[in-house]
């Protein structure tokens, strides 16, 4: 077996079936045979008040410690991403996206995890369309991105967790903006952003040609890479399907060998699958347990780094990846 980072997955599984923490960890650990996962705030909207956010982290990083899992981070649901986020055209709206980073990476360090991510925003078609608009947008992006590390900072954690999407009208969308932005960032604030490299986002040929393949995406990035997101998929759609599924082509043993041939088998391997809310609940259940299986044949137990949670001296032994 390669020696990858230990496989894990995202809890976008158990979003409107199984959002109670022990229940989800037990499926994790039990079911699954996994101990690292990646919180999503399809679970815990970091708008709801304070004190009911503090005590749903507390849940759920308790329910972790009680599985032997270890929460790597906390990132950017289906929900939030509907939204334009940094990008908005509105001022106040933009200001509100900032606030909503800030909750985020407050929930993040509540549950003990080490980074917080997602994708940045998305613009209008108007204001794509207009080059200035557009520039004007990246510069107060920037910023934004440089308050959102200090942020981070200030919470204790490692790492942002900046994810490129096959849309021209969000940044980054493409291997050159994404170098660009770290370029631009500086290097006091580039030394906390790492990428999420999500394999159906790479390999999107609609948007990026008949070649376009994740390996592509780990080569040029290399080390700025922090956390890869695996899922099935057909080149054409953001499918986020499991294994089997007749429909999908992605061949994880081949993008095994890429990260091995660019020296990161130490980068986080996350499972994020999605399922239609009306799949039957034992249908789900199933699929999970046949990708987790195919998956694991090339990124697998023990093979990894440990992660140790910083606030937490019982989550010091489970292993797990570590950007």
């Amino acid at each position: 077996m390669p020696n990858h980072a230990e496989l894990g997955i995202n809890l976008s599984f158990a979003v409107k079936r199984w959002p109670e923490p022990d229940v989800w960890a037990e499926i994790v650990r039990e079911r699954l045979d996994l101990s690292t996962v990646q919180f999503t705030f399809d679970l815990l909207d970091p708008w709801w008040p304070e004190d009911l956010r503090l005590d749903l982290a507390s849940q759920a990083r308790r329910a972790c410690e009680n599985w032997g899992i270890a929460i790597h981070s906390a990132f950017v649901g289906l929900a939030a991403y509907t939204y334009n986020g940094l990008l908005h055209p509105d001022t106040a709206t933009r200001a509100a996206a900032l606030e909503w980073w800030r909750r985020a990476a407050g929930t993040a360090a509540a549950l003990g995890a080490v980074a917080v991510g997602g994708p940045l925003g998305g613009m209008s078609v108007t204001d794509a369309a207009n080059p200035g608009h557009r520039d004007s947008h990246y510069g107060r992006m920037l910023e934004a991105v440089r308050a959102i590390v200090d942020i981070t900072t200030a919470e204790g954690l490692e790492t942002v967790l900046i994810e490129p999407t096959p849309l021209r009208r969000e940044i980054p969308s493409t291997i050159d903006e994404a170098s660009h932005l770290l370029i631009d960032l500086g290097e006091t604030t580039s030394g906390k952003i790492r990428f999420v490299v999500d394999v159906g986002h790479a390999g999107y040929r609609p948007l990026y040609g008949a070649d376009a393949s994740a390996e592509s995406w780990v080569q040029s990035l290399g080390q700025w890479i922090g956390l890869i997101h695996l899922q099935n998929h057909d080149y054409v759609s953001d499918a986020h399907w499991g294994w089997p599924d007749p429909r999908g082509q992605f061949d994880v043993a081949r993008f095994a060998r890429s990260l091995t041939e660019q020296k990161l088998e130490h980068v986080p391997v996350i499972l994020e699958v999605f399922y239609p809310f009306e799949l039957d609940d034992a249908a789900v259940h199933a699929n999970l347990i046949s990708t987790v299986e195919h998956c694991r044949a090339e990124f697998g137990h023990g093979a990894g780094a440990a992660v140790t949670s910083r606030h937490s001296s019982t989550a010091g032994g489970v292993n797990g990846p570590q950007s």
